[in-house]
């Protein structure tokens, strides 16, 4: 598969550890639905690859929602292939959660920085540069669009995965946002979308 095609061997045994640990982990945290263990490399390991590809030239990023990991720390894993200047900040509110992606980017050595709290807590008077935001499986566009903003004001683009009712979302969403937003069909599913957005302002109510 075309996601493949530049991930090292080095950046292939990063994320063999790091399925290793979700498989580890899944009775105890139920990181992730079990019906998509078997395909966890396509269903999950692939559809998060896209999502650092949308955006090659980023090398700070943050992740909300983070969960199981899913894209962050592989975004994370891309980052080192390509050098030891990129970060992912995950945030994460489930603090089991927040062990386990510790865990993973220390055994898999990559650079994540895990805040374990709300994402409105976390990103409140936040300072350091972002340059790449990513989200999967954890709200609507309309409410990722309010996490998102004043990153993408401050000059980063957001990556986020939409499933099949995307176009709902996106017509949600821009009843309260004015978004500059390109869609991209996704890899995984062709059903799905990547959506990247690159200007966002709240429009103002009448």
């Amino acid at each position: 598969m075309r996601m493949y095609e530049d991930v090292s061997r080095e950046t292939f045994g990063r994320l063999g550890i790091y399925v290793d640990l979700v498989r580890k982990w899944q009775p105890a945290q139920n990181l992730i639905s079990q019906s998509t263990m078997d395909d966890i490399w396509m269903r999950h390991v692939a559809d998060s690859i896209q999502i650092q590809r949308t955006l090659p030239n980023a090398r700070s990023w943050i992740d909300f929602g983070s969960g199981a990991g899913f894209p962050g720390l592989v975004t994370a894993m891309l980052l080192k292939q390509e050098g030891e200047d990129g970060i992912v900040h995950m945030v994460e509110s489930n603090q089991r959660k927040a062990a386990f992606l510790r865990t993973v980017a220390r055994e898999a050595g990559c650079n994540v920085k895990v805040h374990a709290g709300r994402i409105e807590a976390v990103t409140n008077g936040w300072e350091a540069p972002i340059e790449g935001v990513s989200a999967r499986a954890l709200a609507s566009l309309q409410v990722l669009c309010g996490f998102s903003s004043q990153f993408i004001q401050g000059g980063a683009s957001a990556v986020f995965h939409k499933g099949q009712d995307f176009r709902r979302e996106i017509e949600e969403a821009s009843a309260e946002w004015s978004i500059d937003l390109v869609e991209k069909v996704s890899l995984v599913d062709p059903l799905s979308r990547v959506l990247v957005l690159s200007k966002i302002e709240p429009k103002t109510a009448k």
